[in-house]
């Protein structure tokens, strides 16, 4: 489904993300671990299109995708969450997901004209999905920091993504969110027939989630394969983990 080659990026004198290159099968649930400072963030927004790789290519279901912008490969199929939640934080939850209906479906560009009976629906089943049904008409600023969490998966969703990334997605979040947000995950990629990379230094979320790991290190990919080869992989060990076991 996606494959990339070679991708570079460097800022001023920092190579963040150094000559990267790897591909996710379809239905492919993969993780990215590395210390902070490794590239991670960077190599998401060069994927996602928030910025442009200085040399390289990304393929997303045999088209070069890698000089698109951003709302573009989103309507092509690759959705994501961010470290930061990127929600709108006066509106309700409902028209949080209504208005990223709206985009996927582009009729953006139409956002207040009978808006009140549009997508009503396909809001509903996706807020429902994420167990935000009963939220929906609370502001999404005033939702619990878990639940801000959830929308920002539904709005995710919204886009009717075929690849999904998300950027830390149980960051900030207690000991029980996490659990429910691992759940909730595994749950609405295997429902949809998503693939999904993810980013995150919860090692429990890690091996609760991926079939696949990728570990970073000063931009540098320098591990990819299975949970339990991560594990053993002394370079992972010493280089991500200081030499302790996970």
């Amino acid at each position: 489904m996606l494959e990339v080659e070679g991708l570079t990026k460097s800022f001023g004198g920092l190579l963040a993300v150094n000559d990267v290159s790897f591909k996710i099968k379809e239905k492919e649930l993969s993780a990215i671990i590395g210390p902070n400072g490794a590239g991670k963030t960077t190599l998401f927004n060069l994927l996602t299109g928030e910025i442009r790789p200085d040399s390289g290519r990304i393929i997303f279901n045999g088209k070069d995708i890698t000089r698109l912008p951003s709302h573009t490969i989103c309507r092509g199929g690759v959705a994501r969450s961010f470290q930061r939640l990127n929600i709108f934080p006066r509106l309700s939850a409902f028209e949080n997901v209504q208005v990223a209906l709206f985009s996927a479906q582009r009729k953006s560009g139409n956002l207040f004209s009978r808006a009140e009976k549009m997508a009503r629906e396909e809001t509903g089943e996706i807020l429902e999905s994420v167990g935000l049904y009963d939220k929906q008409g609370v502001r999404a600023g005033l939702l619990a920091h878990g639940d801000q969490k959830r929308l920002e998966l539904a709005i995710a969703l919204a886009s009717q993504p075929e690849l999904l990334l998300l950027d830390e997605p149980t960051a900030g979040m207690s000991p029980k969110e996490t659990i429910e947000a691992v759940e909730l995950i595994r749950k609405e990629v295997k429902d949809r027939g998503l693939s999904l990379i993810f980013v995150e230094h919860d090692m429990s979320v890690v091996f609760g989630i991926a079939d696949n790991i990728k570990v970073m290190y000063q931009g540098r990919m320098i591990f990819q394969g299975e949970p339990g080869e991560a594990r053993a992989h002394d370079e992972v060990q010493s280089i991500y983990l200081g030499g302790a076991k996970i």
